[in-house]
């Protein structure tokens, strides 16, 4: 009897071990995946998603980062970078989305950047039931956080984490060499016809921060505000940057040499960085913030 119950007690631990296996995977699953982006709205799965789709060219690039690229579907055209997003199926552009593709390819996810794409399509999809992720960030911090959740929504966070902290160590050494210097006073130009510029809650402010800048129109409440010569002409920028859709290239700053007594113009300071390093919220723009950080520098070294 004494070897029949030391069975009976060895058995009933393994049960038991077995039940609380089984009771923890089952919290697991009903807790699942829950994130709060930066709409404020609450986005859960219950399962890591496996067939994603990106609605802005950033967000293809953010998820390539967060080591999610294998899981991407579909994207939107301009989705360039890496490479390997290239060969993803296209599901239209940020102003036309074909919405029967995109439910055709049956995402569990959709990432969203929030003010680039049709909200009344977006609504469509939110009505479908698939789950959406809205993306919007507006200080660098922002971009190495968005990494981190897309690694947390598409379980790859054993790559998100490290690419996460490689980024904001890298914007804390820029910040250590030049947020301390002079500050530059800076119009950056967006776009030319209208001409646009950002305020001081649009992310490449943050950079203009960062590099020791001072945006000069940072106080406008519209994100992205649309402004006139006069205005710029008034507020006189030592430094006028903008934006090239190739390197070596001038981008849309030449017209501003018509205004030869312009602080900037004098001192020989139209700066343009590639468009891809400097308007897309992703880590390489912090390779177009090494860029601004040198243009400044080099304003600084024009002075008399």
């Amino acid at each position: 009897m004494g070897a029949g119950a030391t069975v009976q007690r060895a058995v009933g631990r393994c049960v038991a071990l077995l039940l609380a296996v089984l009771t923890l995977n089952g919290t697991a699953v009903a807790a699942g995946i829950h994130i709060t982006d930066d709409a404020g709205r609450s986005v859960s799965l219950a399962h890591p998603a496996q067939r994603i789709i990106s609605l802005a060219p950033h967000m293809t690039e953010l998820l390539f980062a967060a080591g999610a690229g294998a899981q991407i579907v579909g994207a939107v055209e301009y989705s360039n970078y890496p490479p390997a997003a290239r060969r993803i199926a296209r599901i239209g552009d940020s102003a036309q989305l074909d919405l029967e593709r995109i439910v055709a390819l049956k995402p569990d996810l959709v990432v969203v950047w929030q003010n680039g794409n049709a909200q009344r399509q977006l609504e469509k999809l939110l009505h479908l039931g698939i789950p959406v992720f809205y993306n919007e960030p507006r200080r660098l911090p922002d971009i190495a956080r968005a990494i981190e959740q897309l690694g947390r929504l598409a379980g790859t966070e054993a790559v998100a984490q490290p690419a996460a902290r490689a980024f904001a160590a890298r914007v804390a050494g820029l910040q250590r060499r030049y947020a301390g210097r002079d500050p530059v006073r800076l119009f950056y130009q967006i776009w030319d016809r209208p001409l646009m510029t950002v305020n001081g809650e649009h992310l490449i402010s943050d950079v203009i921060r960062m590099c020791g800048g001072r945006n000069v129109f940072a106080g406008l409440r519209a994100l992205t505000p649309e402004i006139s010569t006069e205005a710029v002409l008034a507020a006189d920028p030592e430094a006028i940057g903008g934006v090239t859709a190739e390197a070596g290239q001038a981008g849309n700053l030449e017209s501003w040499k018509s205004w030869p007594r312009l602080t900037a113009v004098a001192r020989g300071n139209l700066f343009v960085i590639d468009s891809d390093l400097i308007s897309r919220n992703t880590p390489r723009i912090l390779d177009g913030a090494e860029q601004m950080c040198e243009q400044l520098a080099a304003a600084r070294a024009r002075r008399k």
